[in-house]
């Protein structure tokens, strides 16, 4: 009997407080910075240091609805469909991130990149991170000539491996991924996407 008073008495008197409690913490709100989320990482545009050079992936800020087919190493389709890839600035303009949702036929085909210009080496240092199969690729970008040249090496045996933009416009660009078995001589194209901008 005496604990169910107790709770009485404590209920009845915590009711009588939250003007004054709600008051505090809004005073707390407005005095105190909010604690960051996720949309910090999302920045507005490109960083003044660098903004010329980050624009060669800058270019591909937005949305793209994109085709792609996927190949076997003796040049048979074995994937395709519509997907889709969206590039933002992120980390306050000095990176910019996209995601990746390649041939609807195939429900592993996604992932993101983070990429952000690296001047010690006047390149873009880039990593490709892939959950449904399990995969964390490091790459370097360049230009050459008009195309955007990434390198690498598979994740299975070691292959050279490039990623390459090419045929880019304002509204449109092909993206394609070749390997090669001979140490360069000959290339094997393994997936080939063509992207169309999106205007939302």
């Amino acid at each position: 009997m005496i604990n169910v008073l107790a709770l009485i008495v404590l209920l009845t008197f915590s009711a009588r407080l939250p003007s004054k409690a709600f008051r505090t913490q809004s005073a707390r709100s407005e005095s105190q910075p909010q604690q960051p989320t996720i949309k910090a990482l999302i920045a507005e545009g490109p960083g003044p240091k660098f903004k010329d050079k980050l624009m060669l992936f800058g270019q591909f800020v937005g949305d793209w609805k994109i085709q792609t087919q996927l190949f076997d190493f003796k040049g048979n389709m074995t994937h395709h469909g519509d997907g889709y890839v969206h590039f933002g600035w992120i980390l306050y303009g000095t990176a910019i991130q996209d995601v990746w949702r390649g041939a609807s036929d195939h429900p592993k085909n996604f992932g993101t990149t983070v990429r952000f210009y690296d001047p010690k080496i006047d390149a873009w240092q880039c990593t490709w991170i892939d959950p449904p199969n399990q995969i964390v690729q490091r790459l370097v970008a360049r230009k050459v000539s008009d195309t955007i040249i990434l390198e690498t090496t598979t994740v299975e045996g070691g292959y050279p491996e490039r990623w390459i933009f090419s045929e880019i416009t304002p509204e449109s660009f092909r993206w394609h991924s070749e390997e090669s078995h001979d140490g360069g001589k000959t290339w094997i194209l393994t997936e080939d996407a063509h992207a169309q901008r999106v205007v939302l």
